[in-house]
Order: C-alpha cells, then sequence, then structure tokens
C-alpha cells in the first residue's frame, strides 16, 4: 500500500526521562488544568507515555492496584540473577560431563 503516495513517518529514537522529569509531567497531568493528551503535545511526548507515566505514579502512590516502581525494580533484579545463575549451572553440568569422559 505504500505505493499509494503514503509515506511512513521516520521513527524517532528511543528517548530515556529522569524520573524528576517524569514527576514534573505527572504533576502537570494530575493539576487539572490540561489534558493529558495537551500536556504530552505540549512537552513532545507520546500520549501513552505520559498515561503509562500517571498509571505508574497511582500505583506507587497506592491509589491503584499494581506493581509498584520498587517491585518492578526488584523482580527485574531477580530475574537477571536467576538468568546469570542458570548460566553457571549450565556450565558446572558441562565440566561435569567433560570430567566424567575423560579416562581414568
Amino acid at each position: 500500500m505504500e505505493s499509494m503516495g503514503k509515506k511512513k513517518k521516520p521513527r524517532r529514537p528511543r528517548r530515556s526521562f529522569t524520573p524528576e522529569f517524569k514527576a514534573e509531567i505527572v504533576g502537570l497531568c494530575r493539576r487539572g488544568d490540561r489534558s493529558v493528551g495537551q500536556v504530552a503535545r505540549d512537552f513532545e511526548l507520546t500520549e501513552t507515555a505520559v498515561r503509562d507515566w500517571v498509571k505508574q505514579a497511582e500505583v506507587d502512590a497506592g491509589e491503584r492496584s499494581g506493581q509498584t516502581s520498587s517491585e518492578r525494580e526488584e523482580l527485574a533484579a531477580l530475574r537477571q540473577e536467576n538468568r546469570r545463575l542458570r548460566e553457571d549451572v549450565d556450565v558446572l553440568k558441562r565440566a561435569t560431563a567433560f570430567f566424567a569422559s575423560m579416562p581414568k
């Protein structure tokens, strides 16, 4: 369908934002004088990202159920440690098999 003259917008590179910036944006949204969409447009952000930040702030404040930011960080760290430990076990299994196959 691209041949019909419709050009795709180039994707912009993924940006990262400080927790302070996110908190400021969430504060602007919560103040209520502007909609989430308007705040997103004013700061050239995606509306989805701003809505996600507001939702996460509500979870962290206990206003909504879900995983808090600290729980998310802990889960990510535990998954990373679990992955590393599984790799260690795999290396030990291969080493055991190697040494068991050596002639005595």
